[in-house]
Order: structure tokens, then sequence, then C-alpha cells
């Protein structure tokens, strides 16, 4: 299928590695021209070595790189200086932020639930501010938020993460049945299960360090309790994302998209 997005630019957020990259590679096979970002300068020159050679060479897309913190004004204006890149004018926007730590809720400070609205909530924000007035006056703009199924079955080690993206879906929920709807602007947030990264990992790392068990048998009880029997794959998130972009999707607006392999045991 051809997802009708050829030429468009995209800005990627946490694209270094994980399901951020999975977006990446997903928007580049469809010829999508892509910004990524994530902080880390050296894992995300790799990511943009891979992506081009994996990818654009057959798509002719262009891949860029800003190596800068998104969540700072210094950051976000590094992106819309890019190079080659063009500037605020993007079409399709995939916002990703590292979920904030797991722990006890009682040890979370004020400066700690700063941090996580900051990046899980306000910096989303802040790139849709800065994005969809001028995809309105173009007539097509995407904005994929990605979140956590938290959001739908909160986790109570997960506080932080549950709290700040909660409040990133009850604004989406509002901005995307706005004006901009009829303006050719979706706004919707994909929510991933377990996925198999980085993030998974190290939490059964953590798991392991405070209780014993091998991370293995930690892994093999996650993979128990999901009806696929298997965690997801960055691939498969990321042609969700693309679907989501494409011109085939401009009727879905508004909505989170659970991805989690059938975990979520509720119809809503």
């Amino acid at each position: 299928m051809d997802l009708g997005i050829s030429g468009k630019w995209a800005l990627v957020c946490g694209a270094s590695k994980g399901l951020g990259l999975g977006c990446a590679q997903a928007l580049v096979r469809e010829g999508v021209n892509v910004v990524i970002n994530a902080r880390g300068a050296e894992t995300l020159q790799a990511a943009a070595s891979k992506l081009i050679a994996d990818c654009a060479g057959s798509t002719k897309a262009s891949v860029l790189f800003v190596a800068a913190d998104i969540t700072t004004p210094e950051g976000r204006a590094a992106v819309f200086a890019a190079p080659g890149g063009p500037g605020r004018d993007f079409d399709i926007v995939v916002t990703n932020a590292g979920g904030p730590p797991p722990g006890d809720f009682r040890d979370w400070d004020r400066d700690a639930w700063i941090r996580a609205v900051d990046a899980n909530m306000l910096t989303p924000i802040e790139l849709i501010k800065a994005t969809v007035d001028g995809m309105a006056a173009r007539g097509f703009g995407r904005i994929v938020n990605i979140t956590s199924s938290s959001v739908k079955a909160p986790i109570d080690i997960l506080g932080l993460s549950n709290g700040a993206r909660s409040g990133l879906t009850g604004f989406v929920a509002g901005v995307a049945r706005s004006k901009l709807a009829k303006q050719g602007v979706t706004l919707n947030n994909l929510l991933p299960g377990v996925f198999d990264t980085d993030r998974i990992k190290n939490m059964a790392q953590r798991t392991s360090e405070q209780t014993g068990q091998p991370i293995e048998v930690i892994l093999h009880a996650r993979v128990k309790n999901i009806p696929a029997q298997r965690f997801g794959t960055p691939d498969e998130f990321g042609a969700i994302c693309a679907f989501l972009c494409s011109t085939h999707a401009a009727y879905i607006t508004g909505q989170n998209v659970l991805a989690d392999g059938g975990a979520y045991p509720g119809t809503f």
C-alpha cells in the first residue's frame, strides 16, 4: 500500500534506537524525509547511517540528525534550524520521550514530577504549538505522540509516567477536535505495551538486582501475561506509526491506539 506521504518532512524524536528508530525507519521506507533527534550524538549518528544504508538509498529520502535535548528551548531551536531541513514546516511530528523511572510515589519530590511533566507532556505540547498552524495552512499534518499503555491501564510503579502522559492525552483529545480537524491535521497517541527494546531489558535488570531472580525468568514472566506470548518489535510499532501518518488515516484523530499484543483486557 502506498501511504501517500513520499516527499513529506517528518520530525521523529527519541529516534536513536527502539520505538523512535522503528518509526523513522518506516517513514523513510515510504519516501519521507526525516529529521531524527535524540540526546546522544554518537548513537544518533549511527542510527542516521543505518537509515541511509537500509532505506534512504532506495527511496531518495533525506535523513538529517540533530543531537540535542528536545525538552529545552535550545534543543527545539536546534532541530528547527537543522541545515537542509524544513525549519518549522514539518508535515509529520512524532513525539517520543524516554519514560520516567519507576519507583514509589512516596520518594518522588516536586522536582521529579516537574521533570516528568516537562519531558512527557509539555515538550510534546511545545512541538505541537510550533508546527500545527503551518500544517493547517498547507492542508496536511500528522502528530503522533508515543505515550504508553499505562495511560489506559496504570501501573503503580510508573506513577510519573501515568500522570504526565495522561495529561498529554487529555490535551490532545481537546486540540484534535478543534478546527484543526477540518484543516487536514490529525493528532493521535500511540500507546506501546511491552516491546523488545532497551527499556524493558533495563527494567528487568533492575528487578533482577533487587530480587536476585535471573533476567530471563523476569522477562519470561512478562511474556506470560501477554496473549500474543511475545514482546512487540520496533518494526511492528513503526508500521502502525507510519499508517497513522498516511493519507489513508485522515479520518482518524483524537484517538489512543493501543499496541500491546492483547494485554489490555478491556473493550474501551
